[in-house]
């Protein structure tokens, strides 16, 4: 009985030591003071700001270099994530086929009009396969002002950032390293969202 209370001493011991390491360790989303990498790369993200309208919004462990898929602006002129250096930015990917695409354009553009500077720009990507004509024509039909055309007439860019449907929104820093994204549809011009990127501007 004596010997194998050593024994006992070093499991309970071992088994204490995982405990604290499983709680160290969560998803993506799970609510942090700071982010725990360090460097040029590292993002401050106060708790709970993924709450309310952006609750969906799931942060990155670490942030992430963003694909450089190529994209064009409205001069056709080719252009990549490194064209935003610098900036923060709110990368959207939607169609004009895409239902909830289409509902939260308004938000984005008032996004745009609220809080676009040198320092932040809503980056909205149309996919469309027709090119630039379609969503050209669509944004000037619900009276879109604020946001920059820009499209990806390949469609390949949401398999370049890996989302999973549309509309896929990521936040990224002025890096190129994605913050964390919302899939679906979000309320864009809502306090909670211009909290969620005024984290990322500081």
């Amino acid at each position: 009985m004596r010997a194998t209370l050593p024994v006992i001493a070093i499991l309970a011991a071992g088994a204490a030591l995982a405990a604290v390491y499983v709680r160290g360790s969560g998803p993506d989303n799970a609510p942090a003071a700071t982010n725990a990498s360090t460097g040029p790369s590292a993002t401050a993200r106060p708790a709970g700001l993924n709450t309310g309208k952006v609750a969906a919004f799931v942060y990155k462990s670490t942030p992430e270099p963003v694909p450089a898929f190529p994209f064009f602006d409205d001069k056709q002129e080719t252009k990549t994530i490194g064209a935003f250096k610098g900036k923060v930015i709110l990368l959207n990917l939607w169609a004009t086929w895409c239902a909830p695409c289409r509902a939260e354009m308004p938000a984005l553009d008032q996004l745009q009009k609220d809080m676009g500077s040198d320092k932040f720009e809503v980056v909205a990507v149309n996919v469309d396969k027709n090119g630039f004509d379609k969503a050209r024509e669509f944004l000037k039909g619900i009276d879109v002002k604020s946001l920059a055309l820009y499209a990806d007439p390949t469609a390949r860019a949401a398999s370049q950032v890996k989302a999973l449907g549309m509309p896929a929104t990521l936040l990224v820093d002025k890096e190129g390293h994605e913050i964390g994204r919302l899939m679906g549809p979000a309320e864009w011009d809502s306090p909670e969202a211009k909290r969620l990127i005024e984290a990322a501007l500081r």
